[in-house]
């Protein structure tokens, strides 16, 4: 089934807190408790902060759409010469279709646009399977710090592709 790459809408905000939660849910058991990831998504993916992100010029916050249902998002911000991938899910039942390439892709596309000379990721140190994600499309692994979700500290890696 083909995939539509566009930019998000505040329409999408409930697709996009959806997709996040069943990413959560999903990839991160061994990870962190429900009750974190729960909390985790409620912070990072509050409604009204997403809102006024999309009206951001330097957010960049982009949907695949698939049969008029949002199956991933990626959400990025441009700083200059550097465009930041802060978060890119793809819902578990529409993985290994390239659909998380195809949103590296366009967030890539408006990066080299905006005229950055590098991507960077950040996937925490736990989550070898984002690692390996960024990995396969030509990322590395540049620097380590920390992030809080839902109040606790985990480990974060941070990826760096040259545009």
């Amino acid at each position: 089934m083909a995939v539509t790459i566009r930019r998000a809408s505040e329409d999408d905000v409930e697709a996009i807190r959806a997709v996040a939660r069943a990413s959560w849910t999903a990839d991160y058991p061994t990870i962190l408790s429900r009750e974190t990831a729960e909390s985790g998504v409620d912070e990072w993916y509050e409604p009204r902060q997403l809102r006024a992100d999309l009206g951001r010029p330097a957010t960049c916050v982009f949907v695949a759409e698939q049969d008029s249902e949002v199956v991933g998002f990626v959400h990025a911000l441009w700083n200059r010469d550097e465009g930041v991938v802060f978060r890119i899910y793809v819902g578990p039942d529409h993985r290994g279709a390239g659909i998380g390439t195809e949103l590296v892709e366009r967030v890539r596309t408006e990066m080299e646009t905006r005229g950055s000379e590098r991507l960077t990721a950040m996937v925490l140190t736990a989550n070898e399977v984002g690692q390996g994600f960024y990995e396969s499309l030509g990322f590395e692994r540049v620097d380590e710090s920390e992030t809080t979700i839902g109040g606790e500290s985990y480990g974060e890696y941070s990826y760096r592709l040259l545009l």
